[in-house]
Order: structure tokens, then sequence, then C-alpha cells
């Protein structure tokens, strides 16, 4: 029995909540099961009260316990809800330390783009939102109030027992036959494709309607209305969903009321004819008449419908971690990088798919990077040109096949001393809604590692390093995406400058001009020089400049050479430059720029 009930989700959330705080959580335990026997006591003392008035004989005394129980149960209430309330905040705050631990602390990106494990994500950020269901604090206080109300119907059952146990077993059953009529009615499937499928739909609609670049196109195409209709329909579809789930039977509400009626009816009518006959007192009967109804805070309640929501929530979010830790975690090697590479990075037979059913985006990758040379990467989109970016950046392992660095899998490294010796920029580069300095210099530096690092980018003067980059903020300024790149650009060779010896570069200018982009690269290559580079671009005017090309098909290299050797061959490489160069013949960049 025991067993079986420590696998509910409502025992894990009740077990949840001394763990977010104990003393919050013993306080709030013993502030419920208070207020649930004050009203037993109170109706008690009002039957004693009632005999003392018939008697004339000890009425102060009835009176001043009544009114101490009477302001104990006013003081008693609010207390209780404020510590409820902030037991829920607690709770609330611990949930989203679980989600945002569950989304970084695997090393790697596998649990990130896990459509399941993104339902749940997604699902249990729904819930902490109170988009779902009542916020947490809000669930909390539904909660209390129900067992308040079951802790205060089992007191006044055990006072009608004193009257006969029959009465108290006939009165506390029929109440509490009332929770069979919600078992199954308020407690709806939330991992069904259609809930899930309308959630992440709904959370999407809605990140479009926050997000300040979405907005631009969304009022442009006049998407305004769609926006709105399309969040409507997805939680309209969760709102059906869910009423199919809760909705009542008939036969079982007539059930439950005939159950009840009858049970009162017994109980009331027993208590009436021994009043009527003396067997019974004028002030024991009174006691047990409130006590009989009374017992009714046993029936249906808060914990039928908050409760389930709730306790569902914390089991997703507590079972999420473990889930998503074992699809995103990567070995760790235990092997120091510093000063790696030396010699070779290495590329050996390298296969890769981001699914076991899904196509290889690398089959038979075979490459060798020569320490501090520069190499680009260059090939048709979809080739696996990122792919193999984040596999040296250990955000994916291969599926087969391993990578070298001096000889050494890449495996066998820890795994926060290799990502140091790299520096970044992906073409989804993060735009920081923080200041300047933070997004050139997030984990710290000086001003004038700072200032070099924006010089370097062809950035100085975007703002001031105090200037947050977001219009939201007071003092605020936006960038445009140029800037922004130059940014990211910096970021990167703040990073050299504190010891990365690895620089990879996927698409970093993409949004500059050509001219920009071959000044801005140029001083690239002369900030990063010494260290082993890897280019990733469609723009040949600066493919050109890296020492080395490898042209990149299917998951394999296909040419691999200088930009005079690969010219000279005539192959892939030649048609594309070709292709590329008579577009924009007109727009070639100063030689001066490029000598």
């Amino acid at each position: 029995m025991m067993a079986r009930l420590r696998q509910r989700e409502e025992w894990a959330f009740f077990a949840e909540l001394p763990r977010v705080d104990r003393l919050l959580a013993t306080t709030w335990w013993s502030l419920l099961v208070l207020r649930g026997v004050l009203p037993a006591l109170f109706a008690v003392i009002t039957g004693h009260l009632v005999g003392a008035l018939r008697s004339g004989e000890g009425v102060p005394l009835a009176l001043a316990a009544l009114g101490t129980l009477f302001v104990l149960m006013q003081v008693v209430a609010p207390l209780q809800a404020t510590v409820g309330t902030s037991l829920g905040e607690r709770l609330t705050a611990a949930l989203n330390d679980h989600l945002l631990a569950a989304s970084v602390e695997p090393g790697g990106l596998a649990q990130l783009e896990d459509p399941r494990l993104v339902d749940d994500l997604t699902a249990g950020r729904d819930a902490e939102l109170g988009l779902s269901g009542p916020p947490m604090p809000l669930a909390l206080g539904f909660t209390a109030a129900s067992l308040i109300d079951f802790f205060a119907g089992l007191a006044l059952t055990a006072v009608l027992a004193f009257y006969h146990w029959w009465a108290a077993l006939l009165v506390g059953v029929a109440w509490m036959s009332t929770h069979l009529l919600l078992r199954t009615a308020t407690v709806w499937d939330r991992e069904t494709g259609e809930v899930l499928a309308a959630q992440r739909h709904a959370e999407y609609s809605y990140r479009l309607a926050m997000d300040s670049p979405a907005a631009k196109e969304v009022r442009v195409f006049g998407l305004s209305e769609w926006l709105v209709d399309r969040f409507a329909a997805a939680r309209r579809r969760l709102v059906d969903a869910r009423w199919r789930a809760a909705r009542l039977s008939p036969g079982r509400v007539g059930l439950t009321v005939a159950i009840v009626v009858i049970a009162n009816a017994l109980v009331l009518l027993a208590l009436a004819r021994d009043a009527a006959s003396g067997a019974l007192s004028m002030s024991a009967a009174i006691s047990y008449v409130q006590a009989a109804v009374g017992a009714s805070a046993l029936a249906l309640g808060g914990m039928n419908w908050a409760l389930p929501h709730a306790a569902h929530t914390v089991a997703l979010v507590r079972g999420l971690e473990p889930r998503m830790r074992e699809k995103g975690r990567l070995a760790d090697g235990r092997q120091a990088a510093d000063g790696m590479p030396a010699r070779e990075i290495r590329f050996r037979d390298v296969r890769f798919s981001y699914a076991p059913d899904a196509p290889p985006v690398l089959d038979g990758f075979d490459l060798t990077v020569p320490a501090g040379s520069s190499l680009a990467v260059v090939g048709v989109n979809g080739a696996g040109k990122t792919t193999l970016a984040k596999l040296l950046c250990r955000l994916y392992d291969p599926t087969a096949g391993r990578i070298e660095v001096d000889g050494v899998d890449l495996r066998e490294l820890s795994l926060d001393h290799w990502r140091r010796r790299l520096s970044v920029i992906f073409q989804d580069y993060v735009r920081y809604d923080l200041s300047l300095r933070d997004n050139v210099a997030p984990l710290g530096g000086s001003d004038a590692e700072i200032l070099a690092a924006l010089r370097d980018a062809d950035a100085s003067g975007v703002a001031d390093l105090d200037t947050v980059l977001a219009p939201g903020y007071v003092g605020g300024v936006d960038l445009s995406g140029g800037q922004w790149q130059r940014v990211a650009l910096a970021r990167v060779l703040h990073g050299v400058r504190h010891g990365a010896g690895v620089v990879i570069l996927d698409e970093p200018t993409a949004q500059l001009d050509i001219r920009g982009e071959a000044r801005v690269f140029q001083r690239l290559l002369e900030a990063t020089r010494g260290c082993t580079t890897i280019l990733i671009s469609h723009r040949f005017a600066t493919v050109r400049l890296v020492d080395r090309i490898c042209v990149l098909e299917h998951g394999r290299v296909v040419e691999l050479g200088s930009h005079e050797e690969l010219m000279a061959a005539g192959g892939r490489y030649r048609t594309m430059f070709d292709l590329q160069a008579s577009r924009f013949e007109e727009e070639e960049p100063d030689e001066s720029v490029l000598a």
C-alpha cells in the first residue's frame, strides 16, 4: 500500500516541499493541521457555552474560550496563507532552477533538439508561468484550502464519533464518496500528441508576438490577427482536451448526491430523535449537529483539480533533469588541453547523424588541419559545414570515427579545458540584452582588452561600454545587423586574448557589405595569427585569404588546396567562385584592402 502511495505524483509533490524549504514546509503543515482542528474545537465549545447558559454556571469561562478560539481562527488564516504563498514562490524558484539545470548542465546539445524533451520542457515552463493551470503559489493555496477542509472534516467526524461510531462512519464515507466523482474526471492526459502539439504551437505563437525581431514582419505582412488566431486556436485545443477529460457524468453526480442526502438525513434524524427524547443534552446535540454539518468539508475540494496539476508539474520537471542529462551527456576526459593543438587537428573517417534513423550529415569525413594554419570550409547548404563546427566544439560526438588533437581522441580531453581553447562565432550568434562590455566579455575583462577587441573587429564607436544593447531598457540602443556581427566578432577576439588557440568562424561576416567584409576579415587574420582558424563561409572574397580551402559535399571532402591551386584545378571550387564573382564583379573590394 505504502509502495503504491509513494509512486503517486501527489506524494512526490508533498515530498518536494521540505526539500525546497524545511522550515517553511513544517510551518505550513503545522498551520494547516491547526486550522483544520479549530472548527471541531469551536463546535465543542459552542455546545459547552449553550450548556453553561442553561445552567448559569461557567458562562464567563466558556465565553472567554470561545472568544480566544475565534481570535485564533482569524489570526492563523492569514498567517497560513502568507507562509503558503512564500512556500509556493520558493517551489516555483526551485522548479525554475531544475528547468535551467536540465537545459544547460549537460555538455552536449542533443537534449535541446529532441522533440519529446523540448515538448516536456515547454510544458514545464508553461505550468510554471501559469499558462496551463494555476501558478504554483495559487495551486498551493487551493491545495491548502482543500487540506484544511479535509482536516476539519476529519476532526468534526471524530467529534461525531462520540455520539455513535456508525454516525461518524456514515457521514464520513458519504462525503468522501464525492471524491470518486472527480477522481477520473479532473486528471487529463497531458502526454498525448494532441496536447503536446497544441502546447508547442501556442508557445511558438506567443514567442513570435513577444519577440522584437519578429514584430517587423508580423506588422508589415499584416500577420497580427493571424498570430492571435493561431495562439487562440492552440489554447482552445488544450481547453477542449481538458474539457473532454474533465466533464462530469450525470449518472455519477446523481448517485453521489443520493448517497450524501440519505447518509446525512439518517444521522440528523437520529440526533433529532435523541434530543427530543432527552437521551442527548441540548449542549451535546448542538455540538453533534455542528459536527455532522461541518463534516461536509470532506467533500470534493481543490485537491481534485489543483493538486493533480501541481503534482504533475513537479514530477515532470524533476523527471526531466535525468532524461535531459542522459540525452545530452558527453563523456568527460581527464587529459588537459593546455597548448593544444601543437601539431594538428585531424578528422578520421568521421560519420555523424542527428538521429539514429536520419541520413548522415558527415559520411567518411577525413581532414587534417595543421596547427596555426587557417582553413576555409565551403560547400552548398546542408553539406555539413556547421555540423563540423559543432563536432569540433564537442557539442556532439561523432556517430563513428574520431577527431584527434595532436593524436589524442577529443573525447579523452577535459571538456572544460578543450572549450577554453576555443573561441567561436556561430551564424546564429547570441545578442545579449546586456551592456556592450558584457557582450564582448561575458566572463569579465579589462576595458583595455575589450576596446582592443572592438577595434580589431572594426566595431569601435558602436556604443559606450556601459550602454545596454537592447532598446527595451533605459538608455538602451539597438544595433544594425552588421554592427551586431562586429560585436560578436569582438567577443571571439577577446577570447583569443584570453588563451584560445582554435578559432571557429561560422559565417562571421554574412551581414557585412563586401568591402567591410574584406577589411574585417583581414584584421581577424592578423589578430588570430598563430591560432588554428577554421572559417565557414559562402563569401569567396574572404575564403581566398586563408591558407587552404576545403570543399565539402555530401559529408565528404571533395577538394582541398589553396585558392590558387583550386582555381587552377578547375573543379567544383572554381565553378562556385566564378559563379559568385560574376554577380559581384562591379562590387569587388579594393585590391589594396586584399593585398
